[in-house]
């Protein structure tokens, strides 16, 4: 994640002035005809702190830079794809012609979109390539996510890489994106790796549920029957590294997203990596698709390469697919700190002050 993200008070402020609906929005739901100064920004789940701290602001900031007389209609599912039906329906209703929609259940929404393509609603898939007839489609290349996860937890075995077990904590399967990290992982573990001798998909991501698996594990395989933990994300990362020390486990644990918490964990040397990326230029370039496909502007320069739905059924859907880096103890300060998406003093508060000294972190 190379996360350039500096969001001032306006940003934050419009976090709550955005919520409401303008006059175009009442008149399109009194049935005079559709929203044209409205988009709807649906998110899928609070838990990972990344969506409403960062997401959500920058989207909203740069969609008001863009078109300063358009409103942000916005909703959070909290991981309930029924919450989300429900929201993206009334968006439908309302006449709102642009839905920014980050999935709860890809496979679930096939038939939203399709109702609204049929009422002239054009819908962005924002982070998680959602099924149906997407107008476009922002995100990072999965794949090569996954790769870059495999390949940091291989360079965090060192040596006895070869010789190493692992545990595979995959993230949600309702998430389009986590089969694509997952089968990152795979291309490289699977042939650097002794072997993987333990995987399980968690719903909704729950690091409680990957704090029980990596429980499972233990109990399974014994104290010394793996080497290595593969996390698709920080937060299962936590739950997991819980579950490690309260057996008296130290291996390495990889995990994904930059998160505060896995940062500090990092630091402390709990947690090997995280990977890093570029939130801010994914939600900006999403915000200005979403604004010119308001205006019935064309978004090739925006949308630079072509992907198919995970179904294979919806075929060419404009895309732009952002790069990750892996981030260790070793970059966090030319990385995380340097770009501004965390300072050091949130970093390196007082548990964490000596091992910020002693990664050179001030």
């Amino acid at each position: 994640m190379t996360r350039r993200i500096v969001i001032g008070t306006a940003a934050i402020s419009m976090a709550v002035s955005l919520a409401a609906c303008g006059k175009a929005g009442d008149d399109a739901e009194s049935g005079s005809g559709g929203d044209s100064k409205t988009i709807g920004l649906l998110l899928p789940e609070n838990k990972t702190t990344r969506y409403e701290t960062f997401d959500r602001p920058i989207m909203e900031a740069k969609i008001k830079e863009l078109c300063d007389d358009c409103e942000v209609k916005y909703n959070n599912a909290a991981q309930d794809t029924e919450t989300q039906k429900k929201q993206f329906d009334a968006l439908v209703t309302q006449g709102v012609k642009v839905i920014i929609l980050d999935s709860v259940d890809y496979k679930a929404t096939k038939s939203w979109v399709q109702q609204a393509e049929k009422k002239g609603v054009k819908v962005v898939a924002y982070d998680r390539l959602a099924e149906g007839p997407i107008s476009a489609y922002v995100s990072y290349d999965n794949e090569k996510i996954g790769r870059l996860q495999g390949e940091g937890l291989v360079k965090a075995l060192g040596a006895k890489a070869k010789e190493s077990n692992v545990v595979m904590i995959n993230g949600s399967p309702t998430d389009p994106n986590a089969p694509l990290f997952k089968k990152g992982a795979h291309s490289v573990l699977d042939t650097q790796v002794k072997k993987v001798v333990y995987e399980q998909d968690i719903p909704d991501w729950s690091s409680d549920e990957a704090n029980k698996k990596m429980g499972a594990a233990i109990d399974s395989l014994g104290k010394s029957g793996f080497q290595g933990v593969y996390s698709a994300n920080d937060g299962m990362a936590g739950g997991i590294i819980t579950a490690l020390a309260k057996q008296g486990v130290k291996v390495p644990v990889g995990g994904q997203d930059a998160e505060l918490a896995g940062l500090q964990r990092i630091l402390k040397g709990d947690q090997s990596f995280t990977i890093y990326k570029q939130i801010k230029p994914e939600a900006e370039t999403t915000a200005e698709v979403a604004v010119r496909l308001l205006k019935g502007e064309k978004i090739d320069d925006l949308t630079p390469v072509k992907v198919d739905s995970l179904t294979g059924e919806f075929k060419g859907i404009p895309a732009k697919l952002y790069d990750a880096q892996v981030v260790t103890k070793e970059n966090i300060a030319s990385t995380i700190i340097a770009d501004k998406v965390y300072k050091a003093t949130e970093i390196c508060t007082a548990e964490y002050k000596a091992a910020c000294e002693a990664a050179g972190i001030k």
